[in-house]
């Protein structure tokens, strides 16, 4: 049986109540790193819940972005999930419509604010 490879997309969304400062730029500061650990308390159980579930591995927040002259805050997430056989292939469109529909339309994720037409899964 061969082990199995991993396999990544990426998520993207747009945090509304998280005002941008500038030390959510650089990954080995703190509030970048409480922040990604809030963000995957409330990301995990959602995919979790997904049809990916049995697969999925986590996320890992890449960087975080300044949108709307720093009231928001864009964020790039790497996932991954395993390559295997329970999972026959990885269907962003369903994904995101999960994702959609748990974060109410893209609007609430846990203690954030989500602005409505920002979430991109990429396969």
């Amino acid at each position: 049986e061969p082990s199995p490879t991993f396999r990544h997309f990426t998520l993207n969304f747009t945090l509304t109540n998280l005002p941008y400062t500038a030390d959510l730029e650089i990954p080995s500061t703190r509030r970048f790193i409480s922040t990604e650990k809030v963000i995957n308390y409330y990301l995990d159980p959602l995919f979790k819940r997904s049809s990916i579930s049995p697969v999925y591995t986590g996320c890992r927040v890449m960087r975080f972005r300044s949108m709307k002259d720093r009231d928001n805050t864009g964020l790039d997430a790497v996932c991954s999930y395993k390559n295997d056989s329970r999972i026959a292939t990885f269907d962003r469109e369903k994904v995101y419509q999960e994702l959609s529909n748990m974060t109410k339309g893209v609007t609430k994720l846990g203690q954030y604010s989500l602005e409505k037409n920002s979430l991109y899964v990429n396969g």
